[in-house]
This record gives structure tokens, C-alpha cells and sequence, in this order.
């Protein structure tokens, strides 16, 4: 029998990441492409430029098709995963009437407000996306988190009138809602010569990118929590649906019909707070260790290996993006002094973020009732040694990542396959596509350090919080 392929779209808030697995979940090839940086305005809008999440993915596809080393014929589909959170402006044909309004705008946590007369249709990154491939508008229900007139009990918009004024979109504007697995349409002739994707190629709905990855990191057990290392890290587990929510952790619809994740609170700019760290040292690495070339993360991951606990007494807050709604919150390093290298800042930031999940981890489980009795670390950080044994001394638990690295991808691939028919379910699709790397076991001795040091990193945002808001009201921040 001839091996089947499927592909997963990736396209995240940094980069859009394109693979194409066999149906064992074994990486065959990829294209990625970097997106180029959001846009801050003076009026407070934060964009993607001009066509820029469009052009990346259909860079990365290219890519990814020209290293595809077999018969293009023998791939099933392709799985659209996105960024979510976005807010994208059509007119009536699908074209863009702005550029994509990134998860970082303010205005993103209000009602739309209807003020250009071109716009036809409001939708998400992966609603734009499949219209670009397919020409169809359809949309996946499970990437509309926020301010969206969707009843995620039903998973289609809702019948309630009140609701439909509250968030100001008729349904007119909206897009059909599918569900994860479920067929959005066909690579067109022009989606075809944009992006090398074989014309005629079945597309299939995921979910929100979180979501997304949870399915590819294989999350399935109620034993288990997810940390999702992404430009925004967040922790999610399975479980019941409530229609009032709580105050620490939201409902997600997940990558699978009609199933639920919790989602615990995050750290905004998460992994993208080692971008800058690593952007801001420059050139400064050596990129030879032991005679052999190494990248800029191993230089800082080994320096990192050799630094006690508590980094000699330096401390990182990681609010590198404040919320929307505490604009005067900023990140800070405190504790320096002559002795602190390079390695101890890039410790310290990994320790504030493992800390932070922690915490909001805790307080989840504590209002839904989950014991997890290990965790799983998906995303670019996850390959670092040093950052996984922080997270299972930090969390007390085991700690274990996958063999591929870019479970979002496999997630996307995994619709796919199960869209195209080659397993019955997502269970059976999960079993056969995903595997994990390595298991961390937390050591006794560090696991209290970290409680100790835990117990202290807790208060610091409360005081800085006093400061941050003074320079605000004084019109020193920015």
C-alpha cells in the first residue's frame, strides 16, 4: 500500500511553520517563515502588516512542498491552524480591508465596532486563511475565544438576540461554523500558484492554536496538564464545560468535538521574552563549544546548566506585555549585582516563567478539582534540558516533552488525517501519530529550593505593581 501524507499549517504570532507527516506522525519535511514585526501605533492598534500572515504561510508552503520528496498525489489533506484571538476585516469579496488585528490590541477585548462601510464579513486568522485557500466562508467554531456571539455549549453562533447586540456582529457578517476534522473546502488554482499546495487538496478545520497543539502534544488524560511555550505560554487540562467560567481559568473549546479544555492563566510575550533577551546580547555568543558550532539557545542553555537555584539571588517578573487592563504592569530584574553573567539572567527568566505557570496552574486545579499527576512541556522551549528539570522541580512533578517539537503542526495534521479518513477518531489518530521524547523526574532537594524561592518570587509583583503605576500616573512609561 502506498504511504499516505497530511499536512499541518502552523501559522503562529512569530512564525508560520508548514509539515508534512506520514500517517505514523513522522515528519517527512517543513517551511517556515518568520513574520515580520507587529505594528504598534500611535491611536494603540497593534497589527500584522499589510498581507503579512497571508504571505508567510504561503512562503512556508512553499517550502514546504519543494522539500516534499514524494508524489504530491499522495497527500490526504492539509489541517489550518492559526493564531488565535485575531480579528480580520473582509469586504464582500474576502480581501482584507485592514490588516489583521493582532491578539495584542486593546480593542480586541470589546464588541466590534462597525465603522468602515466596506466590511462584509469579521472573522479570525484561520477564517481569512481558508477563504485564501478554498474560497469558501467557512471557519472552524473553535477558534473564536473573546469578544464573539458564539455559544460554546452548542458550538454555533448564538440564537439569543441580547448577545448578538452585546458583541454587535450580525450574523450576516459571520462565517459558517465547522467542526475540528470537518471539510472547509479545496486548494483553488490561485491558492495553488501562491503557495506550491497541489490544486484540489482538502482542507480541514482545527481549532484555536492552543487547542491545537494540545491535541499534537497528546494531552488526553484528566492526570495531565499541558504548558504550551508559545509567544503567549498558557496551561490547559481536560474538562467539564460550565457556562459561568470562573475567575482562574477560562473554558477553550478544544481540537476535538465537543470537548473542553481548561485554560489557566499565562505569561504574555512568554518565550518571546528569550527572543528579546537573546536579539538584545547580539553577537556576543561564541557559537563554538567544545570545538563543535552551536546555536545562540544551547550557548545560553549551557551557561544556564551550571547556575544554583535562585540564580545567586536574581529575580525576573515576566510582564514584558502588560494586560489590557493593568497597562502600568511592567517586567523587571531585581537582585543584581557584580557577580550575575548572561547566564544568570537567561536562568532567571526561565525560572520566572516555570514559577508564574506554576501559580496560575495551581490556582486552576484548585477551583476545577484537578490533581495532575505530571505535565507536558510542547513548543520550541520544551528541547532545552535545563528549562524541562525546572519545570518538573519547579512543579514537583514529572515532566515530559514530545519527540516532535511542533505539536501545534502535528495537531493541524492529525485533523487532517482523521478528515481524510485515515483513522476512525481522533483516539485512534493520537495513538498512532504521537510519541514522547523524555520524562524529567523532579529531585527532593530541588523541588523544596524552589518552593522556598517560590514563596518569595509570589509577593514581588505586588510591590512593583506600586511603582509601575506611580511612573504611569507621572507620564514616564510609554
Amino acid at each position: 500500500m502506498t504511504q499516505k501524507y497530511v499536512i499541518g499549517i502552523d501559522g503562529g504570532t512569530q512564525s508560520s511553520k508548514v509539515s508534512i507527516f506520514d500517517l505514523n506522525g513522522v515528519l517527512v519535511c517543513c517551511g517556515v517563515q518568520k513574520l515580520r514585526q507587529i505594528e504598534r501605533l500611535s491611536s494603540g492598534a497593534v497589527i500584522h502588516p499589510d498581507d503579512d500572515v497571508w504571505d508567510s504561510i504561503a512562503s512556508a508552503c512553499t517550502q514546504a512542498m519543494e522539500n516534499f520528496p514524494y508524489d504530491p498525489r499522495d497527500i490526504l489533506g492539509l489541517g489550518l491552524c492559526t493564531i488565535r484571538c485575531c480579528r480580520v476585516l473582509l469586504n464582500q469579496d474576502g480581501e482584507l480591508t485592514t490588516p489583521v488585528i493582532s491578539w495584542m490590541d486593546p480593542r480586541l477585548s470589546l464588541p466590534y465596532q462597525h465603522l468602515d462601510q466596506r466590511v462584509a464579513y469579521v472573522t479570525t486568522t484561520s477564517g481569512y486563511i481558508g477563504h485564501r485557500l478554498c474560497g469558501e466562508f467557512k471557519d472552524t467554531a473553535a477558534n473564536y475565544e473573546g469578544a464573539w456571539p458564539i455559544d460554546k455549549k452548542t458550538w454555533q453562533w448564538s440564537d439569543d438576540q441580547d448577545v448578538i447586540d452585546e458583541y454587535n456582529v450580525p450574523r450576516e457578517m459571520l462565517f459558517e461554523l465547522l467542526s475540528p476534522g470537518e471539510k472547509i473546502g479545496v486548494v483553488t488554482a490561485d491558492a495553488s500558484r501562491s503557495t506550491g499546495l497541489p490544486e484540489g487538496l482538502a482542507v480541514f478545520a482545527t481549532a484555536n492554536d492552543k487547542a491545537v497543539e494540545a491535541l499534537g502534544a497528546g494531552l488526553g488524560q484528566e492526570s495531565s496538564v499541558l504548558i504550551s511555550l508559545g509567544t503567549y505560554i498558557g496551561g490547559m487540562a481536560y474538562g467539564d464545560f460550565d457556562q459561568h467560567g470562573t475567575s482562574a481559568y477560562f473554558h477553550n473549546m478544544a481540537c476535538i468535538p465537543q470537548r473542553y479544555l481548561h485554560e489557566s492563566g499565562g505569561v504574555r510575550q512568554g518565550m518571546g521574552t528569550i527572543s528579546w533577551f537573546r536579539e538584545l546580547l547580539g553577537d556576543s555568543f561564541p557559537y563554538q563549544l567544545d570545538g563543535d558550532s552551536v546555536t545562540a539557545e544551547q550557548c545560553l542553555n549551557n551557561e544556564a546548566e551550571g547556575i544554583a537555584i535562585g540564580c545567586d539571588g536574581l529575580l525576573t517578573l515576566p510582564e514584558w506585555l502588560a494586560p489590557n487592563d493593568q497597562q502600568f504592569k511592567r517586567g523587571a530584574m531585581i537582585g543584581f549585582n557584580s557577580t550575575h553573567t548572561r547566564g544568570h539572567l537567561y536562568r532567571s527568566i526561565l525560572e520566572s516563567i516555570a514559577m508564574t505557570m506554576k501559580n496560575h496552574i495551581d490556582a486552576m486545579c484548585a477551583e476545577s478539582g484537578l490533581a495532575p499527576e505530571q505535565i507536558l512541556v510542547s513548543g520550541g522551549g520544551a528541547n532545552s534540558d535545563v528549562l524541562m528539570r525546572i519545570f518538573a522541580d519547579v512543579f514537583a512533578l514529572p515532566a515530559l516533552n514530545n519527540q516532535i517539537t511542533g505539536a501545534a503542526g502535528l495537531g493541524a495534521a492529525i485533523c487532517a488525517a482523521v478528515g481524510g479518513g485515515a483513522y476512525a477518531d481522533f483516539d485512534e489518530a493520537i495513538d498512532n501519530m504521537v510519541a514522547f521524547n523524555k520524562s524529567f523526574s523532579p529531585d527532593p532537594k530541588r523541588v523544596i529550593r524552589y518552593l522556598e524561592l517560590n514563596h518569595i518570587f509570589k509577593q514581588v509583583s505586588s510591590q512593583t505593581d506600586v511603582i509601575n503605576r506611580r511612573l504611569n500616573e507621572a507620564g514616564f512609561q510609554l
